[in-house]
């Protein structure tokens, strides 16, 4: 496996793992990619929800990157997003030396980081003229809303700002349209950080609009438990079967079956 790490403007990074493409496996001479966003509350970036889920989806067969993105003061402006813009945009300009398939990059958040995923399909940068969507979008307990049920920490970080008003622009449950690509999301019921009502909203916002999507809410289970394994959290075989499910449900939407 071969990995190259990038810079991105505002001090980001972006860390790709490449899956060899041999005249041996022909079948899979390019191949999609998932690039993992790790959550945080936008004041750090969480390596449990970063590097452990990458290496899933590089077993079964597709090529990986994580972001390392700017947080704190530095999330204001919409630098996270700029850095989620400019690196789908490096995935698809070195596509070819690469081998990937460009129409097929998944992002793949958790908590913040699922904002941030999901930002990256739905929300405009301001005077950004060629942004870059991803082609699926998978969510861990993603922060959704500014509203009643919001992890607010998030949003003041985004905002840079307590104001209610402000942080509204950040709300991602109002900006879904039929031109959001496919969703998969999980949560736990016992989510006392994010309550589950962001998946919900986000639910209903996804049927509204006609976009595809599979959910999975797991009863137990608290907040930022990546995937359920005891190298991230106290595991969780049942709630860890996410993985297995997200992995079939990535394979349809992309068309990509190695099994």
């Amino acid at each position: 496996m071969q990995q190259i790490e990038l810079e991105l403007a505002g001090g980001g990074v972006l860390t790709v793992s490449l899956r060899a493409s041999l005249d041996a496996m022909p079948a899979v001479k390019q191949r999609p990619l998932v690039l993992v966003v790790p959550g945080g509350g936008y004041n750090h970036v969480s390596p449990r929800e970063g590097d452990p889920v990458a290496l899933q989806f590089a077993a079964a067969g597709y090529h990986t990157a994580v972001l390392t993105y700017s947080v704190g003061e530095g999330a204001q402006n919409y630098r996270p997003l700029r850095q989620l813009n400019e690196a789908l945009a490096l995935l698809r300009q070195n596509a070819g030396e690469w081998h990937i398939l460009p129409d097929k990059i998944a992002v793949c958040g958790f908590s913040a980081g699922g904002h941030l995923a999901l930002s990256g399909a739905v929300l405009d940068i301001p005077g950004e003229t060629a942004q870059q969507r991803p082609n699926a979008v998978i969510l861990g307990y993603p922060v959704i809303t500014a509203g009643e049920f919001a992890h607010r920490g998030s949003f003041v970080q985004l905002a840079g700002s307590e104001d209610a008003a402000a942080q509204q622009a950040f709300t991602l449950e109002d900006k879904v349209t039929s031109d959001t690509p496919p969703v998969f999301v999980w949560h736990t019921m016992e989510d006392k950080t994010v309550p589950v009502e962001n998946t919900l909203l986000l639910l209903a916002a996804l049927r509204r609009a006609g976009v595809p999507c599979e959910a999975h809410l797991f009863e137990k289970g608290a907040h930022g438990t990546s995937i359920s394994t005891a190298e991230v959290d106290a595991a969780d075989p049942h709630r860890a079967h996410w993985v297995a499910l997200c992995l079939e449900w990535l394979g349809e939407t992309f068309g990509f079956k190695l099994s």
